[in-house]
């Protein structure tokens, strides 16, 4: 099993402005975030930093194709430091950035993952509460030449910090506050089952969860949408944790089988992988009812108020509330896709599913999509 490390260094900022003067940003810095994010919080500041918006090269999750105009934009710009400012898609092609040469483009980092080496110090300040990539050293990038999500990773592709500022989540809509916030529970989760997991690594899922968790009830109680801002601070804590968490011991099926929803049909990632945690969950019970997902029942049962047996069903339950869940077929995914989906997920993401409670064949996948369907 390999050794826990907590990387990179992890710091909370009263404000962008508390970070910007602690951090002596300047011309010699880059500041890679989205308009509707800079306008509000950074501009007023005037720090004389280079700037690049990512909506100009794409919208949506990061593709080749944005990342490599976004690469040849910054060709003949000179700066030593990123400063990432934004959700999942900022996040990841930061990381890109910062180990790609001036003459790179995106399948040249792929060809030489083994031996990527940071060329510019990376700082991650995320405004969502989900994702947890500023604590893990992979970019997930969908790469539409061979039509798959692919990770690149590399320990090159650790932030150097990750500044965490919950006001920088004011501005969250509902929608993104809940698909980043299933993602993280499902990252807690997915950790804490996998075979990687470690005592450490648990504690850092654990408490995610009772983060999360304990969040959740409190906004759906209230049943005020906005209600969730006032736990802006335990969100953003427990998606770093849970990115602790996954960084060591890794995500799993639900992860893997929600890659193809995306990439196909543009499904938000925290969606995507809310339309197959369920199923993915019960194929684990159906299969091994008896072992590590017993503990998992009794951490869900004491934060939710039942008895471990029934403890899923109540989060299935709980998520519905924070988020409707839909059928496949309601984003768009058709019948004769789902083979499909099912042989690609086993040629493609052996990565995510060597971490799975356990293991599933073509079929148990399939049966998976079919009933999520």
């Amino acid at each position: 099993m390999k050794a826990f490390q907590l990387i990179p260094a992890i710091a909370e900022y009263a404000d962008f402005k508390t970070y910007a003067q602690e951090a002596g940003l300047g011309a010699e810095d880059l500041i890679l975030t989205n308009e509707y994010i800079y306008e509000p919080t950074i501009s007023a500041l005037d720090l004389g930093c280079h700037t690049l918006f990512q909506e100009k090269y794409g919208m949506g999750e990061p593709t080749d194709v944005m990342v490599d105009a976004i690469l040849d934009e910054l060709r003949d710009k000179d700066y030593n430091r990123i400063i990432a400012v934004g959700g999942g898609t900022i996040i990841d092609i930061a990381k890109v950035l910062a180990v790609a040469s001036k003459e790179d483009k995106v399948d040249d980092l792929y060809d030489r993952m083994a031996d990527l080496h940071k060329v510019h110090e990376l700082v991650i300040v995320p405004t969502t509460c989900g994702t947890g990539s500023e604590v893990t050293n992979i970019s997930i990038i969908n790469r539409t030449t061979k039509g798959v999500k692919q990770g690149i990773v590399s320990p090159a592709m650790f932030a150097n910090e990750a500044a965490l500022i919950p006001g920088m989540l004011a501005s969250l809509p509902y929608g993104v506050f809940a698909t980043s916030s299933i993602d993280a529970m499902i990252h807690a989760v997915e950790s804490f089952l996998s075979p990687n997991a470690c005592a450490i690594s648990e504690l850092f899922s654990k408490s995610a969860l009772h983060l999360i968790l304990s969040g959740w009830r409190a906004a759906v109680d209230n049943g005020d949408r906005d209600a969730w801002k006032k736990y802006a601070a335990r969100f953003l804590r427990a998606s770093n944790f849970a990115g602790i968490a996954f960084g060591h011991a890794g995500c799993a099926a639900v992860h893997a089988l929600s890659y193809p929803l995306g990439g196909a049909h543009h499904v938000p990632h925290g969606q995507s992988n809310q339309l197959m945690f369920a199923d993915v969950m019960r194929k684990y019970q159906e299969k091994k009812p008896v072992g590590k997902l017993n503990k998992l029942e009794e951490i869900l049962a004491a934060e939710l108020d039942t008895e471990p047996v029934f403890a899923l069903e109540e989060l299935y339950k709980l998520m519905n509330a924070v988020l409707e869940k839909k059928q496949l077929r309601e984003v768009g995914v058709t019948a004769d896709e789902l083979p499909v989906y099912a042989k690609t997920v086993l040629e493609t993401q052996q990565r995510l599913l060597n971490n799975n409670y356990v293991e599933l064949t073509e079929e148990d996948i399939l049966s998976i999509y079919t009933n999520a369907f």
